[in-house]
């Protein structure tokens, strides 16, 4: 291919193993060049959440293939297309489910590469066989039970002629046999191994959706697994795991005994702030449906902040009720010209234990985090100290509650109130939204400020309290503290979880403690 009469040099084709499905198992070299893709290829079994490391400029193209549906590109295309974008000079990563070798077509996939003289890499990935076994506790070798383990696909049509399988020796030939894509003929896979040798009583494990929050495991034996299986109403994409070693799951099951374990919950902060608590629920088992409820922007005008940067030094207290403030204000700080080093004459406080956190990045260790982590205990905590006739600067979004403000001027403080970021609705996800609340599968809403309640009413927009009503009903609410719980309680709605300290971390331990109390 030729450009402006030159040769375009091909670009080279990462086959990529996208793991089982859980985003934290790509591998540091897959995510590392997820993060400098031109073109991304990917598969019906990589999860979209890995979809986050790809350049928004990447031209990203879904090549699923989905059993039993109709495929987007047939596996020639796919071929094709990566030939075609290489050539074109881009760099392309094909992702592809669990393992790109292991019953993968990856190989299919080099061979047309190779054919066309384009440089590639292949990068392993977890492979689904193992993952299903690890994520349902069920190790496919052990010392006590077995040292031999064999990886088989069931996706062969019954009554083939020329099978690969020669079942005589899978029958009995390994301690442990994986089957990948087996559910199809798993009445033919069982017949095939009890008719030829293998012990109708041998323990038999079927694992859906291996290591995401979907994960469903059936356990039974060879003689009663097609009855469990179409009992569960167990669908693609599973694994069947054959083998003594599955007696070991009774013991060994961890990631299905998780308190969140099956849980689907709204997580309403910004993009930006809910990795924290995304990360913490998902580590108990939740499954986090991401609805940015708010959208933090800078200002058009600086000017008024501006301002007061040039008579920091008159100040006796600089107030800090959010992250966000803090990052903003440090943002224009750096800006013109000044850094932590300007802020030596005012005391400065934070209004609870995160903030005051993410102070220390900018140099800056609170004076002041009050006992009660809400506006009305930092009031308290500097009413404590005595403000009268105090200058008090508050950096904050354009819209807050002037509860703090107007307590302190009320005992005498000067205070000044200065906007630095502006928080508003985003513009996607209302209908994501709705729909997810229409399905009925929601068990839980997290809400991290009043800011987050007002605009989640505002994204699901429902005419009256009876489709509101109607819509969370079931639903579980949590609050992080008081003031949220009291935005939500004025809306109509009831508060199911607050913590007693009101932090990330104890919201999480709060949810925790309600199911394992038994709450639904």
């Amino acid at each position: 291919m030729e450009r402006n009469n030159q040769t375009v040099k091909p670009g080279t084709v990462y086959l990529v193993g996208a793991g089982p499905g859980d985003p934290g198992l790509i591998t540091l070299r897959g995510k590392y060049l997820l993060e400098r893709a031109e073109v991304l290829v990917y598969d019906y079994l990589a999860s979209p959440k890995l979809l986050k490391h790809v350049p928004a400029s990447a031209t990203k193209i879904y090549a699923g293939k989905k059993g039993g549906t109709k495929h987007t590109h047939t596996q020639e295309e796919i071929n094709q297309m990566l030939v075609d974008w290489a050539l074109a000079g881009k760099m392309v990563v094909r992702l592809k489910g669990g393992d790109p070798f292991i019953f993968g077509r990856g190989g299919e996939e080099l061979e047309e590469l190779a054919k066309a003289g384009v440089p590639f890499e292949v990068v392993p990935g977890v492979t689904s066989a193992t993952a299903a076994a690890t994520y349902a506790g069920i190790p496919i070798t052990h010392r006590a039970h077995t040292a031999s383990v064999s990886f088989i696909t069931g996706h062969e049509e019954p009554g083939k002629e020329n099978s690969n399988l020669d079942w005589s020796k899978l029958a009995t030939g390994a301690g442990t046999l994986v089957i990948y894509m087996g559910i199809k003929n798993l009445p033919m896979i069982v017949d095939n191994l009890i008719n030829n040798g293998r012990d109708p009583q041998t323990p038999v494990a079927v694992v859906r959706w291996a290591s995401t929050p979907e994960q469903q495991s059936v356990v039974a034996t060879l003689e009663t697994i097609v009855h469990k299986v179409e009992e569960a109403a167990i669908k693609p994409p599973a694994l069947v795991i054959v083998g003594e070693v599955v007696s070991l799951r009774d013991r060994l099951d961890w990631f299905e005994k998780r308190p969140l374990f099956g849980k689907r919950i709204i997580v309403t902060r910004t993009r930006e702030q809910a990795s924290e608590l995304v990360a913490a629920l998902e580590g108990f088992g939740a499954e986090c449906l991401e609805y940015s409820t708010i959208q933090v922007e800078p200002l058009d005008s600086y000017d008024i902040l501006d301002e007061e940067l040039e008579r920091l030094n008159e100040y006796h207290w600089l107030l800090f009720s959010s992250i966000n403030a803090v990052q903003y204000f440090f943002n224009r700080l750096y800006a013109r010209g000044m850094d932590a080093r300007n802020l030596k004459g005012p005391q400065v406080a934070a209004v609870g234990r995160a903030t005051a956190d993410f102070l220390l990045r900018y140099g800056i260790v609170a004076d002041l985090i009050p006992t009660v982590y809400t506006a009305e205990g930092l009031a308290q905590s500097l009413l404590d100290f005595g403000v009268e006739g105090r200058n008090i600067l508050i950096p904050r979004a354009v819209k807050a509650r002037e509860f703090l403000p107007e307590t302190l001027r009320g005992a005498g403080a000067q205070v000044t109130v200065v906007p630095v970021y502006r928080n508003v609705p985003p513009p996607t996800g209302k209908e994501e939204l709705r729909a997810e609340l229409g399905s009925g599968q929601v068990d839980m809403i997290s809400f991290t400020s009043s800011s987050t309640v007002t605009n989640f009413l505002a994204m699901i927009d429902a005419p009256n309290q009876e489709e509101l009503l109607r819509l969370l009903k079931g639903v579980k609410i949590a609050a992080i503290g008081p003031v949220t719980a009291k935005t939500i309680t004025d809306n109509g709605l009831t508060v199911d979880i607050i913590p007693t300290e009101f932090t990330i971390p104890s919201m999480v331990a709060a949810m925790v403690a309600y199911y394992e109390a038994g709450g639904h």
